[in-house]
């Protein structure tokens, strides 16, 4: 009787660790995933659907560095008197850009260099005051009689610098595919704010190629996108409509979208009268082509790329009404990034459950 006493015993005993560990491991992933939960409505909340940010000044004002109190964007005068060029860092066909300093705070000066394009000058200028954000430089001042911008200087420079920068020994650690997934969902982000901005619907022109896609973000010092090149921002309003075209001359390449390639066969000469205008979804064509270049070649990036195939090829439809809209696909990123974080923190527990 004893006997079967220790048997039944060792048997339910038996029994129950499983049991135990299964309740341990059900614990574990309820903590994990809400560890996830308060990571993602962190990261989120840096870089998601808000796109006013709590650091930012009242409209006409700017804090830079560790100023806790807010100061007038600088006049003409004050930027005379105050600022100090350095050196020539850039020149496009717009602007010719200083690196400068004002009140031991380097800055950026902009200045015009083509009197035929001041009014390409002066809409970039117009757009960055109206959209002062989170997602934008951060505008110190200007002198619209002198066509001079000055703006919040973000010394790792372009997009273009993104490869050295993470294969610098300093920024080595932080050449994965989490991080560079990140720097994607930033620029999703940026191209959904100009497709809904306080103006209405955005296109950003300046993107004919990825070289000059990536030239018109920086990379600031904590590894988030903003965009900075605002001069070629024309605005689309369907109800009216309107729609843009990017330039007057033919465009060409498996970078732009096929609506904006001349569609009358070669036999005809570009006429830019002949050419039909298009809307926005010009901009979602060249998302997978830009992601693509964030991601690199990390370990993980294709195991990303998997994940996003679907979204991707819907973005490259030939036809813009089929294409998704920037939030849709930024609704996809981060459903994306959760889903390979939750796998990353858990490997193997579905197969274990």
């Amino acid at each position: 009787m004893e006997k079967k006493s220790h048997f039944i015993k060792r048997e339910f005993l038996q029994r129950e660790v499983p049991l135990v560990l299964l309740g341990l491991l059900l614990v574990t992933v309820l903590l994990l995933n809400g560890l996830l939960y308060l990571y993602l409505n962190n990261f989120y909340g840096s870089s998601g659907r808000a796109d006013t940010d709590p650091s930012l000044c009242p409209f006409g004002y700017f804090k830079l560095g560790t100023a806790k109190n807010c100061s007038p964007w600088l006049s003409c005068e004050a930027i005379n008197k105050e600022v100090r060029k350095l050196k020539c860092v850039g020149e496009g066909a717009v602007k010719k850009v200083f690196l400068s300093e004002w009140k031991e705070n380097k800055v950026v000066l902009s200045q015009l260099t083509n009197s035929e394009l001041q009014e390409d000058f002066l809409h970039g200028l117009k757009m960055l005051k109206a959209l002062q954000s989170k997602h934008v430089v951060r505008l110190l001042g200007y002198c619209e009689k002198q066509f001079t911008i000055l703006t919040e200087y973000h010394p790792l420079g372009s997009l273009r610098g993104l490869n050295e920068t993470l294969h610098m020994p300093k920024y080595k650690g932080l050449n994965t595919w989490h991080r560079r997934f990140t720097l994607a969902i930033d620029y999703v982000s940026i191209i959904r704010f100009l497709h809904s901005s306080p103006l209405g619907t955005l296109v950003m022109c300046d993107s004919n190629d990825l070289d000059k896609v990536l030239s018109q973000y920086l990379l600031t010092s904590d590894f988030r996108i903003l965009v900075n090149d605002l001069d070629a921002l024309p605005l689309v309003n369907r109800s009216a409509g309107v729609l843009v075209k990017c330039g007057h001359r033919e465009l060409q390449g498996e970078f732009v979208a096929p609506e904006q390639r001349w569609p009358h066969g070669e036999e005809v000469p570009f006429d830019d009268d002949l050419m039909p205008p298009y809307d926005e979804k010009t901009d979602i064509w060249k998302i997978p082509d830009v992601s693509n270049f964030f991601l690199g070649h990390v370990e993980g990036s294709d195991i990303v790329r998997l994940h996003l195939f679907d979204i991707h090829a819907a973005c490259k439809k030939k036809d813009p009404a089929e294409r998704p809209s920037a939030q849709e696909v930024l609704d996809t990123y981060r459903k994306v990034l959760t889903l390979l974080i939750r796998e990353a923190a858990m490997p193997g527990t579905r197969e274990m459950l």
